[in-house]
């Protein structure tokens, strides 16, 4: 329940004062307690009306009309994202839901991170997502306390105390704690103890990650089709990549990798094998080049479209010294390219 849907369920106007707002909760109890009240809704009504004076109360009374501005700004819809998306094998913070599901679907879903790897995001995955969940205590609708009806026995109704100084002399009024300035008598929840809220529960749930992935993507999943359980809230949840050792990632979905490899076997032009995201591959080298472009071998250009290429730097490795065995064979091989201590060419 959002601030204006409290006000209007006590039938004021949004922005309206404390006093008002503590008038209009004291008339409606009086008017829907179940002790007073005989019809079926009233114990759904009363739940309401004190569900609609805790969230005016939480919101702040004074910041009451500023809350109500800032909502009005930003009730624009906002695109949503593609509906898959995944999660790390970690366990989670505690998030709490009401129990309005189709608001706090849309208002306050659980936000988390995943990270994943250029191959997964690259292919796509299943992860694991685990944490721990509270929802608002349906026996008092989240306000932590039930309405007994009546003038609360502290205050006698007026709904603030007398404040006394150190030596007993009367120094003022504060708001009665007893029924938080509204003077009727309440007593706290037995279902939730008090907190509004119910006790936590862990949860275990399956998604799925799209291919083509990127760093700071934020994926949104509908919480009712999650498996093997449900949850009281959509995911919204950002992708961030781990640092890769071999491949670097452009905008463009190009892949980049630099392979060091044997000098003397690059000579030969000997195969070797070179990493994709696929996993290793043989290359056939050439003397004359040293970058290679493997086709289709990158990165989604797109989300689940066709990869981009992948580009391969051979970096050829001498040793800095050379061992007598090959100190005799560069000789041998210097010795087949001239004749006479002159080049062939001359």
């Amino acid at each position: 329940m959002g601030t204006d849907d409290a006000f209007a369920e006590l039938g004021l106007a949004a922005g309206a004062s404390e006093g008002e707002v503590k008038a209009a909760w004291r008339r409606l109890a009086s008017q829907w307690h179940p002790d007073r009240n005989g019809s079926a809704d009233a114990v759904t009504r009363m739940q309401r009306i004190n569900q609609a004076f805790e969230e005016i109360r939480r919101a702040g009374f004074r910041a009451v009309s500023e809350a109500s501005a800032a909502d009005a700004d930003d009730a624009a819809p906002h695109p949503a994202t593609d509906p898959g998306a995944g999660h790390d094998e970690q366990d989670g913070g505690e998030t709490a839901f009401g129990d309005d599901a189709g608001t706090r679907r849309q208002r306050r879903p659980i936000h988390r991170k995943v990270k994943l790897t250029l191959e997964e995001a690259a292919a796509g995955c299943i992860k694991v997502l685990r944490g721990k969940v509270t929802e608002t205590c349906r026996t008092c609708a989240g306000a932590g306390h039930q309405v007994l009806g009546g003038n609360c026995a502290r205050c006698g109704g007026s709904g603030a105390v007398h404040k006394r100084s150190f030596f007993g002399w009367p120094t003022g009024l504060a708001e009665c704690e007893a029924c938080l300035g509204g003077g009727i008598a309440r007593q706290p929840c037995a279902a939730c103890r008090g907190s509004g809220k119910t006790a936590a529960r862990s949860y275990q749930v399956k998604v799925r990650i799209p291919q083509g992935v990127r760093h700071g993507d934020l994926l949104h999943v509908d919480g009712r089709r999650l498996r093997p359980e449900r949850l009281p809230a959509d995911l919204e949840i950002r992708v961030e990549f781990l640092a890769h050792e071999v491949f670097k990632l452009d905008d463009d979905g190009t892949l980049r990798c630099e392979v060091p490899i044997d000098g003397f076997a690059w000579i030969a032009e000997r195969p070797v094998q070179v990493p994709t995201l696929a996993g290793l591959q043989p290359l056939q080298p050439s003397r004359s080049r040293v970058s290679y472009c493997l086709k289709g071998q990158g990165f989604p250009v797109e989300r689940g479209g066709a990869r981009g290429d992948q580009w391969v730097t051979l970096v050829p490795m001498f040793p800095k010294q050379l061992s007598t065995d090959q100190q005799i064979l560069l000789d041998q091989l210097c010795a087949t390219t001239s004749g006479a201590g002159r080049p062939r060419s001359a």
